[in-house]
C-alpha cells in the first residue's frame, strides 16, 4: 500500500514505454539473505528483492550491515533485470536518498541517466526530519546530477530547494487517479444519516485522527444525523479504536472499516457525502484526488500541497490543529454538501489527476534525459 501511487505512475508510463519495476524490501528473519521473484503486475514487469536484516535492536553495526545488504540487493535485482528484460534508457528513482546513490553510480559508470520523483514530507519545515550531514551531502549530490526532479506538489518542490537541493529542472507530477474505478454512484444511496469518510494510513502524528475523533464527539452531542467511516490501517489503528471508546463514540457514529482496496474502497467513497482530512502535515494525499473522482467535496487542512488543489468549488480548508474550525467546516458540509457540483468536481480532477494529464507530465519529465 505505501508504494501504490508509485505503481500507478509506472502503469501509466507503461502505456507509452517499456517499464520494469525494481522493488527492494528489508525482511527481518532467518530466510536466505537475498530472494528474488519476478511477476507481471498489470502488464508491468516487477522484480522484488527481499533482503535479510537483523531482528535485534538497531545499532551502528546492524545499520552498516543493513545498508550493505540494501546496496547488494539493488545490484542483484538490477543484474537480474539486465538478463531478463534488458538495459534501461532511463532510471526513474522514487523516494530519496538510498535509491538515489545506486542510480548515481549507474549514471557515472554506465551512462544511464536518471530522474527522481519525491513524495516524502521529510523536507517540510513542520516535520524537522531532514537531518544528518551525510544524508544531506548525498542527497544534494544525487539531486544535482539527476536529469530532472518531480514532486507531488509545488509546496514540496519549494521545500526541497530551500534545503539547497538544486536542479535546473523541477516540475510537479501529481499522483494518478483511476477514474474508471473511482466515480460517483450511479444511483442515490438512501441513508438515514449524513455520512463523511476519512481515509489514511492511521499514523496519528501526521494524520491527527485523534483530533478528528474529538471533533466528531462534539458533533454528535448536538446532532443525531452524523456518521463517519474511517478507512485504513496502520500503527495507530488500535489506539484510535480505544480512543473512540474513551470518547463514548461507537457505531454507527464512528465505524472503523480497516483497509479497503479497489472496488470496496470506491464503494466506500460512493456511500459518503464528503471526505475529511485533518492532517498536521501532508504533501498531497492521493485520497483527495480519489474523493474528487467520486464527486465528493473535501474538508482538509491548509498544509503542504493541499491548498494547491482544494478550494471553495470543491471543499473547505481549515488550519491544522484548529478543532473549532474543523467543527464549523464539517457542520457546514453536513448541511450544504448537496450544493457542490459533483460533475464539476470530477471534471476538474480529471484535468489534473487523469491518465492523459499524467502521461503528458511523465513525457515532460523524461524529456529532460539526454538522448544519443
Amino acid at each position: 500500500m505505501p508504494g501504490l501511487f508509485i505503481q500507478r505512475h509506472a502503469e501509466v508510463a507503461a502505456g507509452f514505454a517499456r517499464v520494469a519495476i525494481l522493488y527492494l524490501r528489508a525482511v527481518p528473519g532467518n530466510q536466505e539473505r537475498y530472494q528474488i521473484e519476478q511477476t507481471i503486475v498489470n502488464k508491468v514487469v516487477t522484480v522484488r528483492v527481499y533482503y535479510r536484516v537483523c531482528r535485534s535492536q538497531r545499532n551502528i553495526f546492524t545499520k552498516i550491515v543493513s545498508s550493505f545488504r540494501f546496496v547488494m540487493a539493488f545490484f542483484k535485482g538490477y543484474r537480474y533485470l539486465l538478463k531478463s528484460w534488458g538495459k534501461p534508457d532511463i532510471l526513474h528513482v522514487n523516494v530519496l536518498t538510498r535509491l538515489g546513490m545506486p542510480a548515481l553510480w549507474l549514471r557515472v559508470f554506465h551512462g544511464i541517466s536518471y530522474v527522481i520523483t519525491e513524495h516524502w514530507s521529510r523536507y517540510l519545515p513542520i516535520t524537522g526530519t531532514y537531518k544528518g550531514l551525510l544524508r544531506k551531502v548525498f542527497t544534494r549530490l544525487v539531486v544535482k546530477h539527476a536529469a530532472a526532479i518531480s514532486t507531488v506538489s509545488l509546496n514540496l518542490s519549494n521545500a526541497m530547494q530551500q534545503h539547497g537541493l538544486q536542479n535546473a529542472h523541477y516540475l510537479v507530477l501529481p499522483n494518478v487517479v483511476d477514474f474508471e474505478l473511482f466515480k460517483p454512484s450511479k444511483e442515490p444511496i438512501a441513508r438515514k444519516k449524513k455520512r463523511f469518510i476519512h481515509v489514511s494510513c492511521f499514523e496519528d502524528r501526521s494524520k491527527n485522527i485523534s483530533g478528528l475523533l474529538r471533533v466528531i464527539g462534539k458533533l454528535v452531542q448536538g446532532r443525531s444525523d452524523v456518521e463517519c467511516i474511517l478507512v485504513g490501517e496502520g500503527i495507530d489503528l488500535d489506539n484510535m479504536r480505544k480512543y473512540a471508546l474513551q470518547l463514548s463514540l461507537k457505531e454507527p457514529e464512528v465505524q472503523f472499516m480497516g483497509l479497503l482496496e479497489d472496488e470496496r474502497l470506491a464503494e466506500a467513497y460512493q456511500g459518503a457525502d464528503f471526505m475529511v482530512m485533518f492532517s498536521n502535515y501532508e504533501n498531497m494525499p492521493v485520497v483527495i484526488g480519489e474523493s474528487f473522482a467520486c464527486g465528493l467535496p473535501v474538508v482538509a487542512t491548509s498544509v503542504g500541497g493541499i491548498p494547491e488543489y482544494v478550494n471553495d468549488t470543491n471543499g473547505r480548508l481549515v488550519e491544522a490543529r484548529d478543532e473549532n474550525a474543523l467543527f464549523r467546516a464539517i457542520s457546514f458540509m453536513l448541511d450544504h454538501h448537496q450544493d457542490f457540483n459533483k460533475s464539476l468536481i470530477r471534471d476538474s480532477a480529471i484535468e489534473i489527476f487523469g491518465k492523459q494529464s499524467i502521461i503528458g507530465k511523465l513525457k515532460e519529465l523524461y524529456g529532460f534525459v539526454p538522448h544519443d
